[in-house]
């Protein structure tokens, strides 16, 4: 599942991600597990109010690299898809 963040839309750390829960924007949730949970708790508990499925990476490193961007990551998210009528 990782692998569909290189080409989704996607909020990318703890604060954007935050943001889509909250909005409803969020479609899935990727938190490292390496992640300091005192960050991470927030999000979690945001996600299980929201019904957004949260999906574990190994590592900051595999979920920053799976964002494409070059420094470790402690979550993201793919974001909905809005259609047009």
């Amino acid at each position: 599942m990782l692998e569909n963040l290189k080409d989704s839309k996607k909020a990318v750390g703890i604060k954007q991600t935050l943001k889509a829960v909250d909005r409803g924007n969020a479609e899935v949730v990727f938190i490292a597990r390496d992640a300091d949970e005192k960050l991470v708790d927030e999000l979690k508990r945001a996600c299980l109010k929201n019904s957004v499925e949260i999906i574990y990476a190994d590592s900051m490193h595999q979920l920053g690299k799976a964002c494409n961007i070059e420094v470790g990551a402690a979550a993201a998210a793919i974001l909905k898809t809005i259609s047009n009528p």
